[in-house]
């Protein structure tokens, strides 16, 4: 008799409640059922297209197909049509699973809202799960991962957790926020497309949540909506931007009794580690110690080795690692502040490819973004370069306030902060007051070219 391969239904614990919108289901309903139009046997070694309107939809499909497709290809809401081709070509897709439309050349799988009692489910594999890298222009990236690389750093607990997340579980976040729900046994409350961030906030309020998590971004626009006090969580975690101490001091002064961590972790790199002690960056002892993720920093920029990378680039022949080593295009500074071995921390600079050139120096927008921050006042900071004739490029800011206050005296104490902490020519050239920034579909502040 063959034993079941370990695929995500197996692992589930029941118990737990998905919730999106006006949609809930029990993850005990996805354990026991089918919410696709066909057999599930019918899709065994099929390559996946998983291409949803909603994340609900995207939720249920994956406990349905891993242990069966050979390959589920997890389309992001952003996915633009012009690379459809590409990206079905690449990853040799024969089979699209959706909530939406058919695409011309598939088979089309319909995802129910309701899934269908089955008696037997196979598993005969392990499943390929395939996900698209953030930052790249052109057609995307895609990087594949195995589950137990995608729940290497998942630990069991036994405590009554409500997850939310402002995250989209269609990336690497998101995806790692839905399987620590659905493997410990709790709920998870999901965003709807259709809802504004204050009715988001009241229905997590609502259901009770315990765990939110986010992208720094996502926080900071969060903590300037009048609903953020609809939501009392006991444990606050950020990812997938630089956590800056202004952003970290403003959540604890708003959950004064919450844990808040900030982790780093990457769609390549998967899980790196998390930092709880309320500071920006993370101890200089991370790098080179013991544990499951080593780490190593090569001409200024991070590279993670762990059971949690991914294990290939999909469809192309670029190399994802060097002996095992994935580089992860972050930059960070070693501070010995004060001299104390114990207190050395690095710090994030931010992306190799962000760098702005002022008359051949070098700047990181997000160590200027950092120093904006810190003025009370400010809510939300992008700093980028602007062509220059004479020195190349100028820096450039543009700021979201809190309500109240006079413009031009916060910009003023703005450029004096910036004057008493950066060079002279990192401080912005120019600096204007904006209403908004806009965010990516991945919760990152979009930085334009």
């Amino acid at each position: 008799m063959t034993t079941p391969l370990p695929d995500l239904r197996r692992r589930l614990k029941p118990g737990g409640v998905l919730s999106a919108g006006n949609a809930v289901i029990g993850f005990d309903a996805l354990i026991a059922g089918n919410p696709l139009s066909v057999e599930l046997a019918t899709l065994d070694g099929a390559h996946v297209l998983l291409r949803t309107r909603s994340q609900f939809s995207a939720a249920m499909a994956l406990i349905a197909l891993d242990g069966i497709a050979a390959r589920i290809v997890i389309a992001p809401p952003d996915l633009k049509e012009e690379f459809l081709k590409d990206v079905i070509g690449r990853a040799q897709i024969d089979t699209l699973v959706t909530d939406g439309d058919p695409l011309e050349g598939l088979r089309t799988v319909t995802i129910f809202a309701a899934p269908k009692p089955v008696m037997e489910i196979p598993a005969t594999r392990a499943s390929e799960w395939v996900m698209f890298t953030s930052g790249t222009t052109g057609a995307p990236k895609m990087v594949g991962h195995t589950l137990e690389a995608l729940t290497g750093a998942i630990k069991p607990t036994n405590d009554a957790v409500v997850w939310g997340t402002f995250y989209d579980i269609r990336r690497y976040g998101g995806l790692q926020i839905f399987l620590r729900a659905a493997l410990g046994g709790a709920s998870l409350i999901l965003s709807d497309p259709e809802e504004s961030a204050a009715d988001f906030l009241d229905r997590l309020g609502r259901g009770g949540v315990t765990h939110l998590t986010g992208t720094p971004s996502h926080w900071r626009r969060a903590l300037m909506s009048p609903a953020m006090h609809r939501v009392a969580p006991r444990y606050v975690r950020l990812s997938g931007e630089i956590a800056d101490q202004a952003v970290l001091d403003s959540l604890k002064a708003k959950f004064p009794a919450a844990a808040i961590g900030h982790a780093y972790a990457s769609t390549e790199a998967g899980v790196g580690f998390e930092v709880t002690d309320g500071l920006e960056g993370f101890p200089a002892s991370f790098v080179g110690g013991p544990g499951p993720v080593e780490m190593r920093v090569v001409d200024g920029c991070l590279q993670i080795r762990s059971s949690r990378t991914a294990t290939r680039f999909v469809g192309s022949s670029d190399k994802l690692d060097d002996n095992g080593f994935v580089d992860t295009g972050d930059m960070v500074e070693l501070r010995d502040n004060g001299g104390d071995p114990a207190k050395a921390r690095y710090y994030f600079a931010g992306r190799r490819g962000g760098i702005i050139n002022v008359g051949g120096l070098k700047i990181h927008p997000e160590e200027v973004e950092a120093v904006i921050n810190r003025h009370p006042a400010v809510r939300l900071s992008r700093v980028s370069g602007r062509r220059s004739p004479i020195t190349g490029a100028i820096v450039v800011a543009e700021v979201v306030l809190e309500d109240g206050g006079d413009h031009d005296t916060i910009r003023t104490e703005i450029l004096r902060d910036c004057r008493a902490v950066l060079k002279p020519f990192q401080v912005p050239a120019m600096l204007r007051i904006v209403p908004k920034l806009e965010l990516s579909a991945g919760g990152k502040l979009l930085r334009h070219a």
